[in-house]
């Protein structure tokens, strides 16, 4: 049994409210696309969780943070897409500005399976979850007991409170959302999110 658990769900559930990549991502979503394709987005992000954990089972993590090129190739390509998802938002905010006044506009409806490859690139490009994974869960594994069952645990209780917290986040924004009809306040949302996307990316590159 990991060694204080209590102490890892305190500190795992810090961690995942802190808002970053992934909150920004599904508020675009759910204003852009709706719930279901802030779902499979939500899906795509925990699959992007699995990878960084099963990398950490076979130490693909410690090369990540040994090697000053992988991290940085990493990190690159990630901050690369956060930054095109965001201008993406802030094009479409411009599509809905212009459609005040006029009939409401439809959501974009585009196949799930896009809205699930945007989550899981995210986060598998994102340096983060690895280097939470391979320097906060050790600390609570007891080496007396097998450290890959261990370490599947934890990763287990971090991915399904990320899991949990994205969907009610998800639901939040969509009631929010539903309160929502001028086009122009729509618009301000997509913005904010894409501007947020944009600076993630941004802080991404430039963070040593």
């Amino acid at each position: 049994m990991p060694q204080h658990l209590w102490l890892f769900l305190v500190g795992s559930l810090v961690i995942t409210l802190v808002p970053g990549a992934d909150m920004a991502l599904v508020t675009r979503q759910v204003l852009t696309r709706g719930s279901a394709a802030a779902q499979a987005t939500i899906g795509g992000n925990i699959s992007g969780l699995v990878v960084h954990a099963t990398a950490l089972g076979v130490g693909l993590s410690a090369l990540l943070v040994a090697s000053a090129t992988a991290y940085t190739t990493v990190k690159l390509a990630g901050a690369a897409y956060l930054v095109f998802l965001g201008l993406q938002s802030l094009r479409q905010a411009r599509r809905t500005r212009s459609a005040d006044g006029e009939a409401a506009p439809r959501l974009v409806r585009t196949p799930r399976g896009n809205a699930f490859l945007q989550g899981l690139i995210s986060t598998v490009l994102n340096p983060k979850p690895a280097l939470f994974f391979l320097s906060y869960l050790p600390q609570f594994v007891d080496r007396r007991h097998s450290f890959a069952l261990q370490v599947a645990l934890l990763a287990g209780i971090h991915i399904l409170i990320g899991l949990s917290w994205l969907t009610l986040y998800a639901w939040l924004v969509s009631r929010l959302k539903a309160a929502i009809t001028r086009p122009h306040v729509k618009a301000a949302m997509e913005r904010i999110s894409g501007v947020v996307l944009v600076a993630l990316g941004l802080r991404v590159a430039l963070e040593r």
